[in-house]
C-alpha cells in the first residue's frame, strides 16, 4: 500500500505567499455620526471577553444600541454573553452557505441577549490559513451584510493583543475604529503587549492617523500598582480596576454575567461604561523594553542581568580547536 504523502514544501510555500500577499482593500466610514467604534486589544486570557461581555450589557441596560463582534479565531468573545453557547462565526457560516448556493443572512451570524446584539468574525483552523487575512474576509462580509447602514451608539471590536500581522492592525492602521481601549494586568506580559498596542497607535499617528489610546482597563488588580505605573508613564487614562476578586473569577467561570444593575459589581461596570464613553483617544508614549522592565522589581524580571558575550569557543565545544594564526610576528630589533 502507498501512503500519499502531502508536499510540504508546497505548504509552506502557499502560506507565505498568503501572507506576503498586499492587504484588501476595506471601505471605511462610518456607519451613523453617532456611532463609536472602539477596539478592545490585550493579551490572550487577559480578560477581554470577560470585560466586554459586561461591559457590553450595561451600556445595553443603560439604554444604549451595542453591537459587539469577535475578532479573535478562538471565538469566544460571545461565549460569556451567551451563557457559554457558541454562536456560528461568520467565516464558517459563509463557507456552508457559499458550499449550498445561498447568501448569508444576518440571522445567521448576529444574536442577541439582554439588548445586546453580538456576532465572531472566526478564523481558519490551525495551520490551514492567515488569520489576520480570516479578520480581513470577516469584515468584507460585514461590509455586505450592510454594516456602514446600521444605527448603533457603540461598536466594540475585540481584537487579540498578542499578535501584529495585517489583519489584527486594522483598526489602527485604517482608522476603522475612533479609538483603542487596553486591557492588562499587574504583569509583565500583559503590559508587554498593551506597550506594543502603544507603538502601533503612536506609528500610525506619525503616518497622519487619527485612532487614539482611551485608556486601559486593570483587569485582577492585586494592587500592585504595575499596571498603574505603566497607565502613568505613557500616560493613559484608568478606565477601571476590576479587583482580583474570588465571587468575579467564579461567576465568569460560570458563565454569567456581573455587569448588570441587579448585582454587586453593576457600579462598577456603569462606572466604565460613562467612562469608556467620554475618553477622548489620547495619543500615547510608549516604553522602551528598559523603561518597561523599570516598571517592576528586578528581582521579579531579572533586570538587573548583565549580558555576557559567547565565544567561538564556547559555540563549538567539544569541537573548538587552536585556529593556526596567520598574523606575521617581527622579531624585535
Amino acid at each position: 500500500m502507498t501512503l500519499d504523502v502531502p508536499n510540504l514544501k508546497d505548504f509552506d510555500d502557499r502560506l507565505r505567499d498568503e501572507a506576503a500577499e498586499p492587504l484588501d482593500e476595506i471601505p471605511v466610514t462610518e456607519p451613523t455620526k453617532k456611532t463609536q467604534i472602539i477596539a478592545i486589544y490585550g493579551k490572550g486570557g487577559i480578560g477581554k471577553s470577560f470585560t466586554l461581555a459586561n461591559l457590553s450589557h450595561m451600556m445595553a441596560e443603560q439604554g444604549k444600541r451595542v453591537l459587539l463582534i469577535g475578532c479573535d479565531p478562538k471565538s469566544d468573545t460571545t461565549s460569556l454573553l451567551f451563557g457559554g453557547k457558541a454562536c456560528p462565526t461568520i467565516i464558517e457560516t459563509s463557507t456552508k452557505k457559499k458550499l449550498a448556493g445561498e447568501e448569508v443572512k444576518i440571522g445567521d451570524v448576529c444574536f442577541k441577549r439582554g439588548g445586546v446584539f453580538a456576532m465572531e468574525l472566526g478564523g481558519p483552523e490551525v495551520g490551514r490559513g492567515c488569520g489576520g487575512r480570516g479578520i480581513i474576509h470577516g469584515f468584507e462580509l460585514l461590509e455586505k451584510l450592510g454594516f456602514h447602514d446600521w444605527d448603533f451608539d457603540y461598536v466594540l471590536l475585540d481584537f487579540l493583543g498578542d499578535v501584529v500581522c495585517g489583519g489584527f492592525g486594522l483598526p489602527i492602521a485604517r482608522d476603522m475604529a475612533q479609538k483603542v481601549i487596553i486591557v492588562g494586568s499587574n504583569d509583565l506580559q500583559s503590559l508587554y503587549v498593551a506597550n506594543n498596542v502603544c507603538s502601533a497607535v503612536e506609528y500610525f499617528r506619525k503616518l497622519g492617523g487619527n485612532v487614539g489610546v482611551a485608556g486601559i482597563v486593570i483587569n485582577k488588580d492585586d494592587g500592585t500598582g504595575e499596571a498603574a505605573a505603566f497607565a502613568e508613564a505613557v500616560d493613559i487614562p484608568i478606565l477601571a480596576s476590576i479587583p482580583a476578586d474570588e465571587d468575579l473569577r467564579r461567576k465568569s467561570a460560570n458563565y454569567q454575567i456581573v455587569g448588570t444593575k441587579a448585582g454587586p459589581w453593576g457600579d462598577m461596570f456603569a462606572a466604565l461604561s460613562d467612562n469608556v464613553a467620554t475618553a477622548p483617544p489620547l495619543r500615547p508614549a510608549p516604553l522602551s523594553q528598559d523603561g518597561l522592565l523599570d516598571l517592576f522589581a528586578a528581582s521579579e524580571t531579572g533586570a538587573d542581568f548583565v549580558l555576557e558575550p559567547a565565544t567561538d569557543e564556547d559555540m563549538r565545544g567539544k569541537n573548538a580547536k587552536p585556529k593556526v594564526s596567520l598574523e606575521v610576528i617581527y622579531d624585535e630589533a
